[in-house]
């Protein structure tokens, strides 16, 4: 399948990103999200992306933009990816809807980074053909697609979406159906751990991080990431592991339910385990 024209639902950090990196490739791209404003802060934050992109090298912003265009319901396409709030309810709620609009040999696809792709297979009337297609932030820079089999999913569908994640620049890496995949199965308990590090009063912030980037190499420190991640995204993901693996080791640590109660998400609110402007 080529998935000339693609659904992408929700406008957030994720769905602008995806939104961008599909009509970069050449693909008309419909974009849904119905909260008000959502879509227009998407398109300023791809246009933002595009600039810098293209000071590299990279295509014009207009000729991406002209291929991106808002629709204020689901629609008809090829493909839809979907990428709104990491909640059970309402993700099968779309999965349902979506169902019932978008042809029957189309393509469902969620980005969750943590909810089982089998359950929101099993929602529709093709459960053959949802798959979990799994991108990392930012997503026009971070090479890695995470292609998630559900119980029910077709090979032919897992090709297409292999295929079509290396047409868009991407790394496909398949995995099975499990809480957390491979991704946050690794990365979540790392940033917990961190946490527990900073409430017991192992370190500060600042020197949890510098030990994980320079004695691990990584480009960013587990309490920086999750603050981009956002910490509310984190707990429940977390909440996910701890209820599909049934282990206490996943359980969210006590300081990052209590930054979220707060309202410190991260970035997207201006703090969480460190300020932002």
């Amino acid at each position: 399948m080529s998935f000339e024209r693609v659904l992408v639902v929700g406008a957030g950090q994720m769905g602008a990103g995806i939104a961008q990196v599909v009509a970069a490739s050449g693909r008309q791209v419909l974009l849904h999200d119905p909260f008000p404003g959502a879509v227009e802060r998407g398109l300023a934050g791809v246009l933002t992306s595009l600039e810098k992109l293209e000071a590299k090298g990279g295509p014009p912003p207009a000729d991406v933009l002209a291929r991106i265009t808002e629709t204020a319901e689901l629609a008809d396409a090829d493909l839809m990816i979907e990428a709104i709030i990491e909640d059970v309810e309402a993700k099968e709620q779309l999965f349902r809807a979506a169902d019932a609009v978008l042809s029957a040999d189309a393509i469902l696809a969620s980005n969750t980074s943590s909810i089982p792709i089998t359950s929101l297979a099993a929602c529709t009337a093709r459960p053959d053909r949802v798959i979990g297609m799994h991108f990392f932030n930012p997503v026009p820079v971070l090479q890695l697609v995470e292609v998630i089999r559900a119980l029910q999913t077709s090979d032919d569908t897992a090709a297409a979406i292999v295929a079509l994640a290396r047409d868009l620049g991407k790394v496909p890496a398949e995995a099975n159906d499990f809480p957390g995949f491979v991704a946050n199965r690794i990365l979540m308990p790392f940033i917990n751990e961190a946490a527990y590090a900073l409430m017991e009063g192992v370190a500060e912030a600042e020197a949890i991080d510098t030990i994980a980037k320079l004695g691990f190499a990584h480009p960013m420190g587990p309490l920086a990431l999750a603050d981009l991640i956002g910490l509310d995204t984190c707990v429940a993901i977390m909440e996910v592991l701890h209820a599909g693996l049934g282990s206490a080791k996943y359980a969210p640590c006590p300081l990052l339910r209590r930054y979220v109660a707060a309202g410190r998400l991260g970035r997207k609110s201006g703090r969480g385990f460190y300020e932002y402007a």
